[in-house]
């Protein structure tokens, strides 16, 4: 009774607060020049982490089980990754627009874990045969922790293109305002992708775009930092599934509709690690790739889940396993 109390109370006051604290940051974004709110803003980050923690560590001692059992279970997890990378910026002092594109994603995933759509599965129940294995916690921490990396580094690719479009169609309307001819208009291209510092040396170039190509820059810099962790988590938690699988059912690899999925997440996002490495491509590219990967996260999340089929559905929509 004690532990159902404080679940109930942990993930209110972990979502209430989550939900006031992006509402501050809303407007100390808009006026930088309210740092008292900014500071409680930072102080919010860190209470909603450490309750989503309790929140996890009070349903492990009370079930007796790590909880990963359930689709809920899951999206508390899922959270508790979201609020991790959230408030990583801020012990690193990196740019703080970078809690700003991956804030709303806790927001959402603590509130849809909390809403009545699972109220009838809140509780967890006896673990079937194929989950009571040690490999639980290795294989399916790995595969969540593996999405949130994987999303939070999607949504700054995501970043890249919407800002990339706009300071493209600035940059062009602004060339045929000063009537710029074509030669030249190409030959300035070629000297800014060159890596030099062009912004400040062109008159025509405003201070407001210098920011916007830096803000590019760093956008692109971390979301290959963070797709990077998650591509290994995301390999980690393939290979110990095989593990577990074949100890489960006899094999390592069944091209259960889940694994299928979990492996062309994989490639996709090889594929964006090989394109952001490669001089050929622009971070744009590489972008395109990884706003793939985050719809396909998305299906190979819960795809499975809503036709229910395969061996990770475990019968219906509410029992996911990763």
């Amino acid at each position: 009774m004690i532990f159902s109390a404080l679940e109930h109370v942990l993930t209110h006051i972990s979502f209430s607060t989550i939900s006031i604290i992006i509402l501050i940051y809303l407007i100390t974004f808009l006026v930088d020049e309210i740092v008292k709110l900014y500071d409680s803003y930072k102080k919010g980050l860190i209470i909603t982490f450490f309750c989503i923690t309790g929140l996890l560590i009070t349903r492990w001692i009370y079930w007796r089980h790590f909880p990963l059992s359930n689709l809920y279970e899951s999206l508390i997890f899922l959270s508790w990754g979201f609020s991790f990378f959230h408030i990583v910026p801020y012990f690193k002092k990196d740019p703080k627009f970078i809690s700003t594109i991956i804030g709303p994603s806790a927001i959402l995933t603590q509130g849809f874990s909390t809403s009545g759509l699972f109220t009838e599965i809140h509780e967890s129940t006896v673990l079937v045969p194929a989950l009571q294995s040690e490999w639980l916690i290795m294989h399916v921490s790995m595969m969540i922790l593996s999405y949130a990396s994987l999303l939070c580094g999607s949504l700054l690719s995501v970043s890249v293109l919407v800002i990339t479009v706009r300071k493209k169609r600035n940059f062009f309307s602004t060339s045929n305002l000063l009537n710029l001819n074509e030669s030249f208009f190409v030959d300035e291209i070629e000297y800014m992708n060159e890596g030099n510092n062009v912004l400040q040396n062109i008159s025509f170039f405003s201070p407001k775009n210098y920011y916007r190509a830096q803000l590019i820059q760093q956008l692109d810099y971390w979301s290959y930092r963070v797709i990077s962790l998650g591509f290994i988590f995301l390999t980690i938690g393939m290979l110990s599934g095989a593990v577990w699988a074949n100890e489960a059912w006899g094999s390592y690899w069944s091209w259960d509709p889940k694994e299928t999925w979990a492996f062309i997440t994989w490639i996709i996002f090889a594929s964006y690690l090989h394109i952001r490495t490669n001089n050929k491509f622009t971070s744009t590219n590489s972008a395109i790739v990884a706003s793939i990967g985050f719809l396909i996260i998305w299906i190979c999340y819960f795809g499975v889940n809503l036709l229910g089929i395969g061996l990770h559905s475990y019968g219906s929509f509410p029992l996911p396993l990763n």
